[in-house]
C-alpha cells in the first residue's frame, strides 16, 4: 500500500513541481517529499499493516453511580456521552442495579422492595436508562446496561430488611460479607423466590428499553464461603442421600455443586432474555476464571462453552504488567476467543488511586498485540476527571489510543474470531 502510494506520488512530481514553481514553493515541496519518503520507507512492513483501518474493536467504559455523578444529571450525562463519542469510544455499560435498588423506574422493584427507584435526588423524576439509550444511540454508541450487584445487597438495605428469609449464610449462621468497608449480604441464588425476582428485574429491563444487551459479572454468583442456609442445605441433602454439605466451603465437590446450580440458573435467564428480545446480547464481565470460580462460584468458562455468553469482558485489573499479560494467556481465554468477542477490562483508576495514562496505553497495546476484540475501562470518572494528569492530557491520550471510529464487535454484525 505504501509502495504504491510513493510510486503514485513520484509520478505526480512534474505536475506538482510546476505548481510549486508557480507558487514559489518548489524547495518547500522537495523538503516535504523527502521527509515523507524517508518516514514511509523507515516503517517496517509489520507496522505498515497496522495502518490498515480496524473494522471492529470494543471501546467501552463502565458508567457507575459510585464515586461518580455522571448518571445523576441529564445534562452531565449527555455531555459525557458526547465526549466519549468525540474520543471514538463505541460502548457504554451503565449500571442499573446497585445498592439494593434499580436505577430505572421498576414495577418489579416497587413490588418487592417498596421503591421503584434508587431514592438519591439525582435520579428522581427521570428515567436515566431511557436517557442513556436514546442519547447513546443517537451518537452511535452501543448501550449494554450493567446488572452490577447481582445477588448482592447492602446489609442495611430495604431489600434485606423486607426479605430476611431470602438471605444465605455461612456454616456458623453469619450473613455479613465484607466488600471493602461495606457490609453486604447475599440473596440466596438457589431459592426459587430469589431466582424469580432477579429474573423479573432482568426481563423488565430487556422488555421495556431498546438496549443492545445486558451485562452480569461475578456478583451473579455467590461467595464460596456462603450457601449454608437451611434451604440450600436441605436441597444438597436431598440430592446426596441425606449427606450434609462439607464443612470446608472450598471442598471441590461442594464448590462444583453450587457452581452447577448457578450455571443452571444462568441458562434459564439467558433463555428468558432471548424469549423477549432475541437480539439482546448477554454480556459477562467476570474476574479471571480461577478466581471467579473458586471465590464466586461463577463458572464463566462453562457458560461460554454452553453458548450463554455473547460478549465477554474479562476484568484484568492489574498494575504489574507481567501479571496482566499472564492473565491474557490462560487456555480458557484462548478457547473463548475462538467462539465469541473477548475483550479485556482495564482499570483506569479508583478514587484516591490514580493510574498513570502510560500504564493504560501499555496495557491497551498488550491487548491489541494479542488481537483481542477490544478493551473497556473501569470507570468513567477516572478516564480524565479523577487522575493525576490534567483532563486535557488524558483526553488527548485516549484520542491517540482511538484515532478513528470503529464498530462494536458483534457476532450479529459480522464480527468473526
Amino acid at each position: 500500500m505504501i509502495k504504491n502510494f510513493l510510486i503514485n506520488l513520484c509520478n505526480a512530481v512534474p505536475t506538482r513541481v510546476r505548481q510549486a514553481r508557480a507558487n514559489r514553493g518548489f524547495f518547500a515541496f522537495l523538503v516535504v517529499l523527502g521527509v515523507l519518503t524517508t518516514v514511509m520507507l523507515s516503517v517496517p512492513s509489520s507496522a505498515q499493516n497496522n495502518f490498515r483501518p480496524q473494522t471492529f474493536e470494543l471501546r467501552g467504559v463502565w458508567l457507575t453511580n459510585i464515586d461518580s455523578d455522571v448518571l445523576f444529571d441529564r445534562y452531565r450525562l449527555q455531555g459525557a456521552l458526547q465526549t466519549l463519542k468525540n474520543l471514538n469510544f463505541n460502548t457504554v455499560y451503565p449500571t442499573i442495579w446497585n445498592w439494593g435498588y434499580t436505577l430505572y423506574p421498576s414495577k418489579v422493584a416497587q413490588k418487592v422492595i417498596g421503591r421503584s427507584l434508587d431514592p438519591v435526588p439525582g435520579l428522581q423524576g427521570r428515567d436515566m436508562l431511557k436517557e442513556v439509550v436514546e442519547v447513546g444511540h443517537g451518537k452511535g454508541l452501543t448501550v449494554i446496561p450493567w446488572f452490577e450487584f447481582g445477588f448482592m445487597a447492602p446489609a442495611d438495605s430495604q431489600l434485606a430488611k423486607n426479605r430476611p428469609q431470602w438471605l444465605t449464610s455461612r456454616r456458623d449462621g453469619s450473613k455479613i460479607w465484607k466488600e471493602g468497608i461495606h457490609d453486604r449480604v447475599w440473596l440466596n441464588p438457589f431459592l426459587p423466590q430469589v431466582q424469580q425476582f432477579i429474573q423479573e428485574l432482568i426481563v423488565e429491563a430487556v422488555k421495556n428499553y431498546n438496549i443492545d444487551g445486558i451485562q452480569f459479572d461475578d456478583h451473579f454468583g455467590l461467595p464460596s464461603e456462603l450457601g449454608y442456609d437451611p434451604y440450600t442445605v436441605a436441597l444438597y441433602k436431598k440430592e446426596h442421600n441425606g449427606k450434609t454439605p462439607p464443612e470446608n466451603s472450598k471442598d471441590p465437590e461442594w464448590v462444583q455443586w453450587r457452581a452447577n446450580k448457578i450455571t443452571d440458573y444462568m441458562k434459564r435467564v439467558f433463555t428468558a432474555i432471548k424469549a423477549v428480545k432475541k437480539k439482546c446480547l448477554v454480556s459477562v464481565a467476570p474476574n479471571p476464571q480461577r478466581f471467579s470460580y473458586e471465590f464466586f462460584l461463577a463458572d464463566w468458562a462453562r457458560w461460554e462453552r454452553m453458548g450463554l455468553i455473547e460478549d465477554l469482558v474479562i476484568q484484568v485489573y492489574r498494575n504489574d504488567l507481567d501479571v496482566f499479560v499472564s492473565e491474557l494467556e490462560y487456555p480458557e481465554v484462548k478457547t473463548a476467543r475462538s467462539h465469541i468477542p473477548v475483550s479485556i477490562g482495564i482499570i483506569s483508576g479508583l478514587k484516591g488511586k490514580y493510574v498513570p495514562v502510560r500504564q493504560i496505553q501499555t496495557q491497551v497495546q498488550k491487548v491489541r498485540e494479542r488481537k483481542f476484540a477490544g478493551v473497556s475501562f473501569f470507570f468513567y470518572e477516572t478516564l480524565w476527571n479523577m487522575a493525576s494528569e490534567k483532563p486535557q492530557q488524558r483526553q488527548l491520550a485516549f484520542k491517540n489510543i482511538f484515532p478513528q471510529p470503529v464498530a462494536y464487535p458483534n457476532l450479529l454484525a459480522g464480527w468473526k474470531p
